[in-house]
């Protein structure tokens, strides 16, 4: 969320970086804040009469003297005056109980206005409208070669007869998948390997609830515009399914002010996420890569602004850490300001390479929100309790979506029979070094 004032005092500025993002209206915006204005400038002379009727009709020990909408009044008051005053004293409290109440009326639609403004991009991010204009910032490793047309990962979940998509209809619906087996142990592994990594990196591992209210899904920018993507309840209390562990782990700290000197604040979370992918009728339709239950581990991390963007680069180091001890091949981009996710003011895609399917795909964004997000939350920090609490900086990032991995791995290290060799790190948790073909 932006800063009221901010935005006001930096409307052409605000209005520039917006849309570089594409079309943003900011509508009545300008109208609604003069308005504002007006009422606030009425409603300090209410007030200011209000608290002088109060000294004269309040007996002192010396007298007072007040002016009143022109006119002078001095202590002591002749019983005319009194009932003057008095009657002036309920016309002044009725003119500020309409005030007071156009004020909120006003503040609620600038609030409305405001809630639905995505983050302003950083200067250094890439122009562009679509993720055609995204910049490739670093390739590491190289494309695996095989002397066999490598197979897609549904292809050889059938094979393997580890991938249930058929079954998982029943139960469920379109985009939902049973893993089988030993596919359902590299899902499990993988979750164990990128806690253990993370953790022994710094971040601190939670375990966050899966259900979660509408104030946390509001203070990290999922309310309200992306309501239609996301599962909730039904009944009497109302609870949200986590699209990501983002949500509820950036909201433990809703609310509350930190302590400057243990920033910057780690976490690392597993969650399963639950999204509807309204938007995405027709996309991805085959596999594991777009999904209305996928498992997630998420970092996140609450930072001093003059940190964040040094704490990003980390971030997303962190997340490439798990794809370099996995052996695969991937590549960094830098998202441009029309591909940003709405709370982003900066993101890196890290995107994995998938023979079967001669493509990357996205596998982890981490992202830099600035105090985006703290503001909506009210996330602040003070380095001593005499410092004035500022807004901390927050970030996240996938570290990684378990599903896509699974998808990776399957894809890379996939041979002519249709077994797939496990990466040597996840031995240990594995048990075995193949998943043997049928």
């Amino acid at each position: 969320m932006h800063d009221l004032k901010y935005v006001a005092q930096n409307l052409e500025e605000v209005t520039r970086k917006l849309q570089r993002r594409g079309k943003v209206d900011l509508g009545p915006f300008n109208d609604l804040f003069a308005q504002r204005r007006e009422v606030n400038l009425r409603l300090e002379g209410i007030r200011t009469d209000a608290g002088a009727i109060g000294q004269l009709l309040a007996p002192s020990k010396k007298p007072v003297t007040k002016e009143v909408r022109g006119v002078s009044y001095a202590q002591p008051l002749t019983d005319e005056q009194k009932a003057a005053l008095k009657a002036l004293s309920k016309e002044v409290k009725e003119s500020q109980k309409e005030l007071e109440a156009r004020l909120a009326e006003i503040e609620g639609q600038l609030n409305d206005i405001l809630m639905r403004l995505p983050n302003l991009p950083q200067d250094c991010v890439p122009d562009g409208l679509s993720d055609a204009d995204n910049a490739v910032v670093r390739v590491v490793g190289e494309k695996p070669v095989f002397d066999f047309t490598p197979r897609a990962h549904w292809e050889l979940g059938e094979k393997l007869g580890l991938l249930d998509w058929e079954r998982a209809a029943k139960v469920a619906g379109a985009r939902f998948t049973v893993y089988k087996g030993l596919i359902a142990k590299l899902e499990r592994s993988l979750v164990s390997f990128m806690l253990d990594t993370h953790t022994s990196r710094g971040y601190t591992e939670v375990l966050p609830p899966f259900l979660i209210n509408r104030a946390s899904m509001t203070g990290t920018g999922q309310l309200p515009k992306f309501e239609e993507d996301s599962y909730k309840t039904a009944g009497d209390e109302e609870y949200f399914l986590a699209p990501t562990a983002e949500v509820p782990v950036t909201n433990l700290h809703r609310d509350e002010i930190l302590d400057g000197q243990q920033l910057t604040i780690r976490y690392c979370a597993y969650t399963p996420c639950f999204r509807k992918e309204a938007g995405s009728y027709g996309k991805d339709t085959r596999g594991l890569i777009r999904q209305h239950q996928f498992q997630k581990v998420e970092l996140v991390k609450f930072t001093r602004p003059e940190d964040s963007d040094a704490e990003h680069e980390k971030l997303t180091n962190d997340a490439e850490e798990i794809l370099k001890r996995l052996g695969l091949h991937y590549r960094v981009v830098s998202l441009c300001a029309g591909d940003l996710g709405f709370s982003a003011s900066k993101c890196y895609d890290i995107e994995v390479w998938l023979p079967g399917q001669n493509t990357y795909r996205e596998i982890s964004s981490c992202s830099n929100f600035l105090d985006f997000q703290a503001r909506r939350a009210n996330i602040r920090y003070r380095e001593t309790p005499k410092d004035k609490p500022k807004f901390v900086h927050t970030l996240n990032g996938s570290g990684l979506a378990v599903g896509r991995t699974v998808v990776a791995i399957m894809e890379n290290f996939q041979r002519a029979d249709g077994s797939i060799v496990i990466p040597e790190v996840l031995r240990p948790y594995m048990g075995v070094d193949v998943i043997p073909a049928p």
